[in-house]
């Protein structure tokens, strides 16, 4: 098999990173590192991040290397939000315990709404049923933009919106005029994992972060197909797993 530029993408492991935290930075602890960046936060910001999956969880411990003053972090599974809180070392909030947590959120931050919001979701959002009705029974959206759309209504006038969650490519109920009114900074891209590395790797070796704390599940390979399945269900307590080679 050819591999076009296959001399682009690796880097020799240092012999003291950890073989996990060197994973995890392939994707997603780096992933969740640029949406923090992409927020563009000021000492003090109070930062909100929707989703605590892996990618969520990077996002909101990254967040506390760039100043914020206050994190929150949004979901609905328990185990997700207690390691948003002793991991990310964040304040969480269930959304299923309030009928809008938009305006929640708005009681939390004296109705001004939060600096940065960092939707670390996608196009796989709970919580609107019509939403999921249009886009995942009707396909007529590419996904559910509850998350984005919530990112928008929380965040302050002049705030920053951080979007790493996939979307599809046809959205038709995105509050991108409500976005406008209010002066949002929208930035949003794939994130450029290599560029982040350096930086990553001065905070793991000051002991800062050590990613491999979000992991809960190491599956051997022969025991691949249970392990979709968990992931696919989120059952068993499942936040972040890695898969072990037989000689592991």
């Amino acid at each position: 098999m050819r591999v076009p530029f296959a001399d682009v993408g690796p880097r020799i492991i240092p012999d003291w990173l950890h073989d996990e935290d060197a994973l995890l930075l392939t994707d997603a602890f780096t992933t969740g590192y640029f949406g923090a960046q992409l927020g563009d936060i000021v000492e003090g910001d109070t930062v909100v991040v929707f989703g605590a999956g892996p990618v969520g969880l990077a996002a909101a411990r990254s967040s506390w290397l760039m100043g914020a003053g206050r994190v929150v972090v949004i979901d609905q599974l328990q185990e997700r939000l207690e390691m948003a809180r002793t991991f990310a070392l964040a304040e969480t909030i269930d959304y299923r315990e309030h009928r809008d947590i938009v305006v929640e959120l708005k009681r939390q931050t004296d109705w001004v709404g939060a600096d940065v919001v960092i939707d670390a979701v996608g196009a796989e959002a709970d919580g609107h049923f019509l939403q999921h009705v249009t886009s995942a029974k009707l396909k007529l959206q590419g996904g559910s933009p509850i998350a984005l759309n919530w990112a928008i209504d929380s965040v302050r006038k002049g705030g920053n919106v951080s979007v790493i969650g996939a979307y599809g490519p046809l959205f038709s109920a995105v509050k991108f005029g409500d976005a406008m009114n209010k002066g949002l900074t929208i930035r949003t891209n794939q994130a450029p994992v290599a560029r982040q590395w350096p930086r990553l790797l001065e905070h793991i070796q000051a002991g800062r972060i050590s990613p491999r704390e979000m992991i809960t599940h190491r599956i051997p390979l022969e025991h691949i197909a249970e392990g979709y399945h968990m992931v696919s269900s989120k059952i068993d307590g499942l936040v972040k797993a890695v898969i072990l080679p037989p000689a592991a």
